[in-house]
C-alpha cells in the first residue's frame, strides 16, 4: 500500500516526506482493527514533527508514516473483537492504549503509561490503511463523512478539551477571549458557543479569520496588528479581563498576554505552542491567574464532540488534498495559506 514516510528531519516542507509503497498492516492481537483510511487531517504538529521538534519528548523510530487525525472503514478486526465490524465507518482516537494501568483506570486516556500514538511514535493515516486497536475506534453516526469528519480526531478534541476545562470557570457575562481563529481555533471558539453563555472575543491578525469568528458566535474580533489586544479586552470587560483565554497560537506573544488579559483568578490555557512563557513570577501572585497545558482529549470526549456533530452545533471548515500532494499541504501550512483544516483522501 502507499504510505507517506518521515524519512530524515528537516526544515524543508516541499520534500518533508515520500510516497512510498510499503506493506498493509496485518491483525496480530485479538483487539487490533485495521482500517481503510478516508481521510487524515493535516496538523501543525505533522510540520513539527517533519521538523524534529517532538524528538526531546517522545521515541520516535524513522521511518514513520504520519498521519493522527483519521477516519474510514473498518477492513479487519481481530477475533475479539465486538465494538466494531467489518464496513464499519469509524473515527480513530489518535492513542492506543493499554487499559490496565493507574492512569487509564482514572479515565485519563491521555496519561497512559504504555500508549502507542499514531503518526508520533507508530505508524500513522496518511497511508491507504491504520492499525488501531478497538480502544481507540468510535462508530460514526449514518450520514457523517469520514474524510470530512476525521479532524476532530486530533483538532477537535484538542480544542474541545480546552473548551471543557474553560466552561467550568466561564459564568454569563465572562468573557472567554479565543487567541488564532485557525484550524483548533475555529473548533474551541464554537465548543465555547455552544457550551457557555460568555462573551466571546476573538483574536486574529486575518480578517477572513475574524469574519469566520463572527459567523461561528463571536461577539467581538480584535486584530492584534492594528489594535492593542490589552487595552480592547478591558474595553469590552470594564477593566476586569477575561475569565479565560484559550491560546490556540501558543507563541512567544500570545502567552504574554496573559497578565494584561487575565481576570483574577483567570486562566490562560495554551493549545498552539511553539513559543515560550517568560512572566515574573510575580506577576501570577499578583493576579493570581494560571497558565494551563493541554493535550489531546480522552476517548471519551471524542465520543462527547462527536455527539456535537451530530446535532450541528460544531462545523469543521475542511480542504481536501490527495495523497500525491502531502508535501504541498505542509508548505502552504508552513505558510498560513489553509483555512480551517486540510484532510489528506488517500
Amino acid at each position: 500500500m502507499r504510505a507517506a514516510r518521515l524519512h530524515e528531519y528537516t526544515d524543508d516542507m516541499a520534500h518533508g516526506l515520500s510516497i512510498d509503497e510499503v506493506d498493509a498492516p496485518q491483525v496480530s492481537n485479538s483487539d487490533d482493527v485495521v482500517v481503510e483510511v478516508e481521510g487524515a487531517g493535516w496538523c501543525q504538529t505533522d510540520n513539527h514533527i517533519i521538523e524534529g521538534m517532538w524528538t526531546d519528548y517522545v521515541e520516535q523510530t524513522l521511518p514513520l508514516t504520519l498521519g493522527h487525525e483519521n477516519a474510514g472503514t473498518v477492513v479487519e478486526t481481530g477475533a475479539e473483537v465486538t465494538l466494531v465490524s467489518e464496513g464499519d465507518q469509524v473515527i480513530c482516537h489518535p492513542v492506543q492504549t493499554c487499559g490496565t494501568c493507574r492512569p487509564c483506570r482514572q479515565g485519563e486516556t491521555m496519561y497512559c503509561e504504555n500508549q502507542s500514538f499514531n503518526g508520533l511514535t507508530v505508524d500513522g493515516g496518511f497511508a491507504d490503511q491504520l492499525h488501531t486497536s478497538e480502544r481507540s475506534v468510535i462508530p460514526l453516526p449514518d450520514g457523517v463523512d469520514p474524510a470530512a469528519i476525521a479532524p476532530h480526531a486530533d483538532a477537535g478534541i484538542t480544542a474541545y478539551h480546552a473548551a471543557k476545562k474553560a466552561v467550568r470557570g466561564l459564568n454569563p457575562g465572562d468573557a472567554a477571549v479565543i487567541i488564532g481563529i485557525g484550524g483548533l481555533g475555529h473548533i474551541g471558539l464554537q465548543c465555547i458557543a455552544e457550551m457557555s453563555a460568555a462573551d466571546i472575543v476573538a483574536v486574529d491578525i486575518k480578517q477572513e479569520a475574524r469574519n469566520l469568528a463572527v459567523e461561528l458566535g463571536a461577539h467581538y474580533t480584535i486584530d492584534p496588528e492594528s489594535e492593542d489586544v490589552a487595552s480592547e479586552i478591558a474595553d469590552i470587560t470594564d477593566g476586569v479581563g477575561a475569565a479565560q483565554v484559550l491560546d490556540f497560537v501558543g507563541a512567544d506573544e500570545t502567552t504574554a498576554l496573559a497578565p494584561d488579559v487575565c481576570a483574577a483568578g483567570g486562566d490562560h490555557h495554551v493549545i498552539g505552542y511553539g513559543g515560550h512563557i517568560h512572566q515574573p513570577a510575580q506577576a501570577l501572585v499578583n493576579g493570581e491567574f494560571a497558565y494551563q497545558g493541554n493535550i489531546v482529549g480522552r476517548y471519551t470526549e471524542l465520543q462527547e464532540l462527536v455527539a456535537l456533530v451530530e446535532r450541528d452545533a460544531v462545523e469543521l471548515h475542511t480542504t481536501q488534498y490527495e495523497l500525491a500532494e502531502i508535501n504541498t499541504v505542509a508548505e502552504k501550512l508552513e505558510h498560513g495559506e489553509i483555512e480551517g483544516r486540510a484532510v489528506i483522501t488517500p
